[in-house]
C-alpha cells in the first residue's frame, strides 16, 4: 500500500508541474493603444472572413507537423502593408499559443492587424489589434487611414500608477487603464499621439485634420 500510495502522489506531482509549464507558456499580452498597434504591425487591413481550414506549416524540431489556422478573407480596403491584396491570414490553432479566433459564419468584417511572414502570408495573434469593424469610432476610422501614421515617431507610454508623467517630449501618457479601468477608453477611442512642429508629441481629438502647427492640440 505504501508503494502505491508514493507512486501516486508522484503522478500527481508530474501532472502538477507539466500543468505548471503549460500555464507558463500560454498567451500574454500587454494592452496596446491603437495607434500604437497601428504602427507596431507590418499589415494593416479590413477584411471580411469567409472561410476556415486547419493547415500544416511545417515540423517542429521534433518531427511533429505544426498545425495552423488559415482564414480566407475578402480584403476591403489596406491601410498598411505591400501592394498587394491578402487573400489569407494564419493563426496558431489554441489561444493558449496565442491563436485568433474569427467569426466565418456571420461573415464579419474585421479590422486585422499583424506581421508579414518572409513568404508574404500574414500572421496573427491575440497580442495584435484586431476588431469588429462596426465596433471602431469614427476618430479610429479616420486614424486608420493618416493621424495614426502621423504619430508613428511618438511613443505612447502606459501609465502604471498615479501619479505619472512623461519622461521625454515625444511621448504621449497613456491613462484609460489607470483612470477608467478598461483599454477601450476616452484616448484609445477619440485620440491620436501626433508629432508637433517642434519636435514634441501631444494627443490630438478630432475628424479634422490638425493645423499644421499643431498648437492647439487638445489633450485629454
Amino acid at each position: 500500500m505504501p508503494f502505491s500510495v508514493n507512486g501516486i502522489l508522484c503522478t500527481l506531482a508530474l501532472l502538477v508541474l507539466w500543468r505548471a509549464e503549460e500555464l507558463a507558456e500560454a498567451c500574454s499580452c500587454a494592452p496596446v493603444h491603437p495607434q500604437q498597434a497601428f504602427c507596431n504591425a507590418d499589415v494593416v487591413i479590413r477584411a471580411k472572413v469567409v472561410g476556415e481550414r486547419e493547415v500544416n506549416s511545417g515540423n517542429d524540431v521534433y518531427g511533429n507537423p505544426i498545425k495552423r489556422i488559415r482564414y480566407e478573407i475578402k480584403q476591403i480596403k489596406m491601410f498598411k502593408g505591400p501592394n498587394q491584396d491578402i487573400e489569407a491570414i494564419f493563426t496558431a490553432p489554441v489561444s493558449a499559443v496565442c491563436g485568433v479566433t474569427l467569426d466565418v459564419i456571420g461573415k464579419k468584417e474585421y479590422l486585422i492587424s499583424g506581421k508579414s511572414e518572409a513568404d508574404g502570408s500574414m500572421h496573427v495573434t491575440l497580442c495584435d489589434y484586431i476588431m469588429p469593424w462596426d465596433s471602431l469610432t469614427s476618430t479610429q476610422k479616420k486614424g486608420l487611414t493618416q493621424r495614426y501614421e502621423m504619430g508613428c515617431e511618438c511613443k505612447i507610454v502606459r501609465c502604471p500608477s498615479l501619479p505619472c508623467e512623461i519622461s521625454a517630449p515625444e511621448e504621449c501618457l497613456w491613462t484609460d487603464l489607470m483612470i477608467e479601468k478598461q483599454v477601450h477608453g476616452r484616448q484609445a477611442n477619440h485620440y491620436a499621439c501626433i508629432k508637433r512642429g517642434d519636435g514634441s508629441c501631444s494627443w490630438y481629438r478630432g475628424i479634422a485634420s490638425p493645423k499644421k502647427e499643431f498648437l492647439d492640440a487638445d489633450d485629454p
